[in-house]
């Protein structure tokens, strides 16, 4: 069960950090505040997987 939310979880995280970056350029953001916005949208969706899988867990 941990290893297909392991690979679930890396999917979404990677998806995540593609649109990020789309959406980094798109709105052009300065190249000193990306990483900004990638640590605080990967630290949100980090905080999301973790809670669901605890919610599995307990289900």
């Amino acid at each position: 069960m941990i290893s297909i939310f392991i690979i679930f979880a890396v999917f979404i995280l990677y998806s995540f950090n593609s649109l990020t970056n789309s959406l980094c350029i798109q709105k052009e953001i300065p190249e000193d505040r990306q990483p900004k916005v990638f640590m605080t949208i990967n630290i949100l969706i980090t905080i999301l997987l973790v809670s669901s899988y605890v919610e599995i867990i307990t289900a």
